[in-house]
């Protein structure tokens, strides 16, 4: 549909003829779509045609001179990159955000920050992973002092960070810590983020050795499924079905498998 939109109702404006202002106005607004289109795209993990999308942003963000997109663009870029592990490409794309935004107000600093300590500790560059995350941790005490802003990287996002920080430079349990904080701290309603991140805690604390916490984190996992449509939250599914099989032994696993087959029987084998 956003596709759709774009090739039929934005294109045939954005050609039209119109006073400049008007013209970057309505290439602003093209822009900020097309990125939204990429970021639906990387969710139903359509990464090289995401790609296009963010690249057809970012020539339009700049035509347009609108900042806030064409940094934003970036950094979705940087985190599409980290999360496919391509992190010498993220941490550039990261940088680039960031340095294309030197005005950047402290909510915005913490975005942009959060992301460029991410891709420096995926490729093990401890002390910018570490520089930029105390960047990240003052900027958003600044903005945290100020209004609210609903939807906006908030300490649920930082404190995701710091998990994924953690977890690149090695410290597992660090990590685990943070990603159950980040959960505790992020509102419920932002239902396809949280099948994300709690998949990422689950997998951590198996990783560790605790299945049965696993389990406990994949059936919280279980009860907000069913309420998303998300290629990549049908991929944790999957997933969580191949890491718990070999435990089906125990008594919570073996549960849980039955549940998820229950929810998801076209994910679980």
């Amino acid at each position: 549909m956003a596709a759709a939109f774009l090739v039929n109702t934005v294109a045939p404006y954005l050609r039209c003829d119109g006073p400049e202002d008007v013209r970057k106005a309505m290439m602003s607004a093209a822009s900020d779509l097309c990125y939204l289109t990429g970021y639906m795209a990387v969710d139903e993990g359509f990464h090289g045609l995401a790609q296009q999308y963010y690249l057809k942003a970012l020539q339009l963000a700049g035509a347009s001179e609108d900042h806030l997109t064409y940094c934003t663009t970036l950094r979705g870029m940087s985190v599409q990159a980290t999360d496919r592990g391509h992190g010498q490409y993220a941490a550039r794309l990261a940088d680039a955000a960031a340095a294309a935004s030197p005005q950047a107000g402290p909510r915005m600093r913490a975005f942009l920050a959060g992301q460029q300590a991410h891709a420096s500790a995926q490729i093990g560059d401890r002390n910018n992973a570490n520089r930029f995350l105390r960047e990240a941790e003052i900027a958003m005490e600044k903005a945290e002092s100020r209004t609210k802003t609903f939807g906006s990287y908030n300490p649920s996002s930082l404190t995701y960070h710091i998990g994924q920080v953690r977890y690149e430079l090695g410290d597992l349990s660090g990590s685990i810590s943070a990603l159950a904080e980040s959960d505790k701290l992020r509102l419920s309603t932002f239902r396809r983020t949280r099948i994300r991140y709690l998949s990422l805690l689950a997998e951590r604390q198996l990783e560790i050795g605790h299945p049965e916490e696993a389990c406990v984190t994949w059936e919280n996992i279980l009860d907000i499924y069913p309420h998303v449509a998300s290629g990549q939250c049908d991929e944790k599914i999957a997933d969580m079905g191949s890491r718990i099989k070999p435990y089906v032994k125990n008594r919570n696993a073996r549960e849980l498998y039955e549940r998820a087959h229950l929810v998801a029987p076209k994910l679980i084998a």
